[in-house]
């Protein structure tokens, strides 16, 4: 049986880009975000390559939504984690606490949520995978990112925590935590819409991560032997030695 792998926030970016690389890899992805029509098009896409993969609209801050979209699933031998995003660049002093509220809801409790509802089937799979896409903003801090921080913190937090408790149990628990990478809508959700802030972000940053970059390191990740655990993979584009420390080619 072709093993299943569910993969969130399917519907742009790195999620997206994952799903690809999943189905290409011979695995049955279930496509899950919000959006219908994306996910929709992703899998009719991904099946007129000749792969295996399937659309379900689901919000993953939707606890019994959720525990329904489980309970359905015959079988799970692969979760990642990919649903999150920021909000906003205000300080800790201004920051406004509904949008940390949101930001800890998709990227701490989703995680929660989609992690709980699958893991008697990840255990059942004999090798499930549970792959949590934080970032490096999970392991450093910067000024203006207090509320994202935060919540990424806390995935790593989470996943770390798994993985102890997990010792013993036929899944193992794997991290990838990206860097500066460009996609279509991460800092452009992040600005609330300005594009034009949003390009100013990669202004004469020479080749940014891409949201395939990252999939491919996912891929490979999942793709190890079942005896093998990622615990943690930082990945940045070579111009990023730090989150302060960027290097920007002027014109």
């Amino acid at each position: 049986m072709t093993a299943t792998a569910v993969v969130t926030g399917a519907s742009s970016g790195i999620g997206a880009a994952t799903a690809r690389g999943l189905a290409a890899e011979g695995y049955d992805v279930v496509l899950v975000a919000r959006r219908a029509d994306r996910i929709e098009a992703l899998a009719e896409e991904i099946v007129k390559e000749g792969h295996s993969a399937r659309a379900e609209v689901l919000d993953v801050t939707d606890r019994s939504a959720v525990d329904a979209f489980a309970e359905a699933l015959p079988s799970c031998s692969v979760l990642v984690n990919n649903a999150g995003g920021a909000i906003g660049r205000e300080t800790v002093a201004t920051g406004d606490p509904a949008d940390w509220r949101a930001m800890y809801e998709v990227n701490v409790l989703g995680v929660l949520h989609m992690t709980q509802a699958l893991l008697p089937k990840l255990v059942e799979s004999g090798g499930g995978t549970v792959l949590v896409v934080s970032s490096v903003a999970g392991h450093v801090v910067y000024e203006g990112g207090g509320g994202y921080v935060a919540a990424k913190h806390g995935a790593h937090t989470l996943a770390a925590t798994l993985r102890l408790e997990l010792c013993g149990e036929p899944v193992r628990v794997l991290e990838v935590a990206p860097g500066m990478v460009k996609t279509e809508e991460f800092s452009l959700n992040r600005l609330r819409g300005d594009a034009e802030a949003a390009e100013a972000v990669y202004d004469g940053v020479p080749d940014p991560l891409s949201a395939e970059d990252v999939a491919d390191t996912i891929v490979w990740a999942v793709t190890r032997p079942s005896h093998v655990n990622i615990d943690l993979l930082v990945v940045r584009p070579r111009a990023q030695a730090a989150q302060h420390k960027v290097h920007r080619v002027k014109e």
